[in-house]
């Protein structure tokens, strides 16, 4: 039975929860770390090849925010913010220690790990705002479709939660950088890639969805949330 804010309810365990919010820092870190250097193409269009798995993580916080509700979503969130800025401090330090005598990878480490403080920071406040507005955008759109259309819940969210992460991490990682229009070029291709991916796994998001209101006994109805995104709490 759906579940609200506006009831009141012990507090509960549950048995997937800690394990999706795992899943989602892993694709969260895996995706800017190892993807994020890396630029690919199919045919004419040219994108970053991490943009193949970073929509994962939009995936895992549809999953949470459908089924937990936000505020259990916004933990998740907080919880990829600080794991992205402990990678970011520990690859800086790692770089900025000496090389032993002899070893000859520092300039191998560089390449891979060396992002500039600018992209770093680019991509820490795009991820921020864009899963927020993905995690607040389902809420509501759940509220209005009495729970109805999960298909639209979860595109639309990405529509808008993608959007904002777009539009602030490349222009604000690479503007002056590269040129106007290459930088419009891959906001644009990178968005579509990242919505239409959404849209593909559509099934999976119905199936994981569906086996977690089944097996947790969970449907959250955001009804009276503090849809704040500075809070740690669940109730």
């Amino acid at each position: 039975m759906p579940r609200s804010e506006t009831a009141p309810h012990a507090p509960r365990r549950y048995r997937y929860y800690d394990l999706i919010m795992a899943a989602f820092v892993t694709v969260l870190l895996c995706s800017n770390l190892i993807g994020v250097g890396k630029p690919t193409h199919v045919g004419p269009v040219v994108f970053g090849a991490g943009v193949l798995f970073f929509p994962i993580s939009y995936l895992f916080g549809d999953v949470l925010t459908e089924v937990y509700g936000y505020a259990r979503a916004r933990r998740v969130v907080w919880a990829g913010f600080g794991a992205l800025i402990f990678a970011s401090l520990m690859s800086w330090i790692i770089l900025a220690l000496p090389a032993a005598p002899g070893w000859q990878g520092q300039a191998t480490m560089q390449a891979v790990f060396g992002q500039t403080p600018r992209i770093v920071l680019a991509s820490l406040v795009a991820f921020w705002a864009g899963e927020f507005a993905n995690s607040f955008t389902l809420a509501k759109m759940k509220l209005r479709t009495g729970g109805r259309f999960l298909w639209m819940r979860t595109i639309g969210s990405t529509v808008v939660g993608e959007a904002v992460d777009s539009l602030i991490f490349y222009p604000a990682a690479f503007l002056g950088v590269w040129d106007t229009a290459t930088v419009v070029k891959v906001v644009l291709s990178n968005y579509v890639i990242k919505v239409a991916w959404e849209a593909v796994a559509t099934p999976l998001t119905y199936r994981i969805v569906a086996f977690l209101k089944r097996h947790e006994h969970e449907d959250w109805f955001d009804r009276d949330t503090d849809f704040t995104p500075f809070s740690l709490s669940v109730e």
